[in-house]
């Protein structure tokens, strides 16, 4: 009976280890969101993360707030791109995703770091705070997770350039991204 029990175990144990799978590559990652946007007639919010990054836990927890996250599901698909772990973690990371912001202009920004896309894979927003007038391909200041009230301005006008959200509703989102500030 005993070695029938460790024999269910070790099937068990390996059979776990065979379907933990390595992350997508990161370009195939957005175009799985693309493909879901277009689809749903939605805008793409990519946030590269790290497990180490608390700011990006922050990000995930305001973005799946209650009183926020169906205006998200209903307006954007969310990919998510592990990017920058520490050493021995690099296997959390997508292939190809500190590439991906470097491609877009948002390499060496800190975490979390997001980008927009419309549902053609055009970026129109991200997280760099720029002079008024600025293109996307100017160095401004990451924005992070919006907390500060310059950073949550920046935040609700790419939520602007990017959705149909009603002023109302962004006042909402607002709220719950100001409370990080407090939590400072």
């Amino acid at each position: 009976m005993k070695t029938l029990l460790v024999g269910l175990i070790l099937a068990l144990s390996l059979q776990h280890t065979e379907a933990q799978t390595s992350p997508l590559p990161a370009e195939k990652v957005l175009d799985l969101a693309i493909a879901k946007a277009t689809k749903e007639n939605k805008s793409v919010l990519a946030i590269f993360h790290a497990s180490w990054c608390g700011w990006c836990h922050k990000m995930t927890a305001s973005l799946n707030d209650p009183a926020i996250k169906p205006l998200f599901d209903k307006y954007y698909v969310i990919a998510d791109f592990t990017v920058y772990e520490t050493k021995g973690k690099e296997n959390l990371e997508n292939p190809g995703a500190a590439e991906l912001l470097k491609k877009y202009n948002n390499a060496d920004q800190g975490l979390p770091t997001w980008l927009v896309f419309d549902n053609k894979k055009n970026l129109i927003a991200d997280s760099q705070i720029r002079p008024a007038g600025a293109s996307l391909s100017t160095k401004g200041e990451n924005a992070g997770c919006p907390a500060a009230p310059a950073e949550v301005a920046h935040f609700i006008d790419c939520l602007k350039k990017s959705s149909t959200l009603n002023e109302a509703q962004l006042a909402d989102i607002a709220a719950v991204f100001r409370k990080n500030e407090i939590k400072r």
